[in-house]
């Protein structure tokens, strides 16, 4: 699944020494994209625990912040918490219940394995900002830009409301970590976490191992949170089930973004040409045109199937391509989102 057409040639990657060039933030936060997720608020589908102050329920009852019903006394029970109002009313006895305040958790896992370094689309049209290449010198925008721009934006939004965010930068094994914060700082680490850890060809091929990743990240993780995980999941299905069913264990959230590239998906190459695997695959020419309908046979079977295993253990999915701005999918998806867990919880 991770043989891709050739593209033209990139420079090649920074040398250790070097230093990252500088951040430019606009590319992972285009305008349109934070006009259509202003108004919304990421939610969890279950109601999360957490560690600091957030505008999120906890499901723990407790005694601070806000009313939120009484019980009848027991004896043993602090007596501070009687509420003498309506034992004046009813002659009862009765316990002010609360609602703590808690924080939603936000961890985002963005794929940069060698399949995530493809894209056949421009960088100048992706960004919208006019620049005619990346940061790196890159002419095409991939797989891998994509998903980092999600996880910047989705970073924005939960920052926005005060939350948690950390994130996750991985392949074969966690490659970069911010980890979880509310901090003014932790806008800034996350950016330049994605910024410094591109994929390309020249470097080690690194296969994704996502049960492993997950491993990691739940030795890391003690709260339910909800777990993003941006990938084009060009893995074997057992592995990503592996990897769903223990975040599922855990108690957490997950949302499965697929990422794909609109030339993966449609196949619509005429000529013969090597095709070069991005994983330390040999490279195949071929024609394209005589394998076209065995390839999308395969590919839409392999994603259907993975959105099978996110759905059947009533996570959410959410297909993204490369060559659809990236704002609109995801507002919908979050407006969606928030109207299933409002219909769900007045049911």
């Amino acid at each position: 699944m991770t043989s891709t057409p050739s593209q033209p040639p990139d420079p090649p990657p920074r040398a250790p020494h070097e230093r990252p060039p500088e951040v430019d933030a606009s590319v992972y936060l285009h305008p349109q994209t934070l006009a259509r997720l202003a108004t919304f608020e990421l939610r969890a589908k279950m109601i999360v625990e957490g560690l600091s102050g957030g505008q999120h329920r906890s499901p723990y009852k407790g005694l601070s912040v806000e009313f939120a019903q009484h019980r009848p006394y027991v004896p043993g029970d602090d007596l501070r918490h009687l509420d003498w109002k309506v034992f004046g009313r009813t002659d009862k006895l009765h316990l002010k219940q609360h609602q703590q305040e808690t924080n939603l958790d936000l961890v985002v896992l963005v794929d940069a394995s060698g399949s995530m370094f493809y894209g056949s689309r421009s960088f100048a049209e992706a960004s919208g900002q006019g620049a005619a290449a990346s940061a790196d010198g890159r002419a095409h925008w991939s797989k891998f830009d994509h998903a980092t721009a999600l996880a910047a934006a989705l970073a924005y939004v939960t920052l926005h409301q005060g939350d948690r965010v950390g994130v996750v930068v991985f392949a074969d094994e966690i490659r970069a970590m911010v980890r979880r914060s509310s901090s003014q700082g932790t806008w800034r680490q996350i950016i330049g976490a994605l910024n410094q850890h591109p994929v390309a060809p020249g470097q080690k091929a690194r296969p994704t191992n996502l049960a492993r990743v997950v491993d990691q990240v739940l030795a890391k993780i003690t709260n339910r949170s909800i777990v993003v995980i941006a990938s084009d999941f060009f893995m074997d299905l057992p592995e990503i089930e592996a990897a769903l069913a223990k975040l599922r264990h855990a108690g957490h959230d997950v949302i499965l973004f697929h990422v794909l590239d609109k030339a993966e998906e449609e196949f619509a190459f005429t000529d013969a040409a090597p095709f070069v695997g991005l994983e330390g695959e040999a490279a195949l020419r071929i024609d394209p045109r005589s394998l076209r309908r065995a390839y999308l046979d395969v590919f839409e079977h392999h994603r259907a199937e993975v959105q099978r295993l996110a759905l059947g253990m009533n996570f959410d999915y959410v297909r993204l391509g490369t060559h659809d701005w990236l704002g609109p999918p995801l507002a919908a998806f979050v407006a969606r989102r928030n109207a299933r867990i409002k219909r769900s919880k007045y049911a």
